[in-house]
């Protein structure tokens, strides 16, 4: 099951602008990759030459968002030989999703390889290239939210992080400026993971009202678990609980239910002492993962 922080990515990571006439974003289903692609192969016919390489790249995608990277890569290789003829945004998506398919929040430890990351790492770099001398922002802003998948070190996901709100701040393009609630997450997450907890609860709120502003429902609900989680670090049990629990009831109303809700109220009830419900939402869990 990806992290927290992979679920924002996979959700926020589609952000991004797009110049078809095919209007990408809208036959996304991030929950569902494979209703996905099977809405971008739909749309391959009767599309333009550009328009049809930008389905393929996201077509790649619904493949690494299903683990199947080999797949994901077959897909772009036959994409590499039109690269020189494609305009700047198949560029952009192109060497996007090729860096994904090498490293993502979705790659278990065994593939995250040397050299699968240093691929990943000149991938990123060079659709950040392409996109900002193309003034494609929110692509742009894309591969720099990626870079810190591929350090180790806090401290320079940090500066990635700090360079991708930059250049946010610095765009007066609509689309990229929908790049600020998962951004503030990620910089949220990375405080968390240092132990400043109030700092990252700071960037959880700006996240959230982001999201709040877009009308982005499911993204409000991944920022106040975020929050609870945060109260989980600090030993706020009850108020983790109370939101959990709020969550859990938010995802019953729509006849769904959240693994990552329902983990964190296993660990939260553990944490109080009451094994009973904890055994209780760990078999609630494993029944939401199948």
């Amino acid at each position: 099951m990806p992290s927290r922080l992979g679920l924002v990515f996979l959700l926020g990571a589609l952000a991004a602008p797009t110049a078809l006439a095919i209007d990408v974003d809208a036959l996304w289903d991030h929950r569902r990759p494979e209703l996905s692609e099977q809405r971008f192969r739909a749309a391959l016919d009767g599309a333009g030459a550009d328009d049809q390489r930008i389905l393929q790249t996201q077509i790649a995608r619904t493949y690494g968002m299903r683990r199947e990277f080999a797949k994901a890569r077959e897909v772009l290789a036959q994409l590499e030989p039109t690269l020189a003829s494609a305009s700047a945004e198949v560029r952009v998506r192109y060497f996007l999703e090729l860096g994904r398919s090498h490293r993502s929040p979705l790659h278990p430890p065994e593939l995250r390889t040397p050299a699968s990351v240093e691929q990943a790492r000149a991938s990123f770099l060079r659709a950040f290239e392409l996109a900002q001398q193309a003034r494609l922002d929110a692509l742009a802003i894309d591969a720099l939210h990626m870079m810190p998948f591929v350090e180790a070190d806090a401290d320079r996901q940090m500066e990635w992080n700090d360079k991708a709100l930059r250049y946010l701040a610095q765009s007066t393009q609509a689309d990229a400026k929908s790049w600020e609630g998962p951004l503030r997450n990620n910089v949220g997450h990375a405080k968390r993971l240092k132990g400043d907890y109030e700092g990252a609860l700071g960037e959880f709120a700006l996240s959230r009202a982001a999201y709040e502003r877009a009308g982005r429902v499911t993204d409000v609900r991944i920022a106040d678990w975020m929050v609870a989680r945060t109260y989980r670090d600090q030993k706020r049990y009850d108020e983790a609980l109370a939101i959990q629990l709020g969550l859990e009831r938010a995802w019953a109303a729509e006849g769904s239910a959240d693994p990552h809700v329902l983990q964190e109220l296993e660990h939260l009830y553990r944490a109080l002492g009451q094994e009973e419900r904890a055994q209780h939402y760990a078999s609630k869990r494993k029944a939401a993962q199948r």
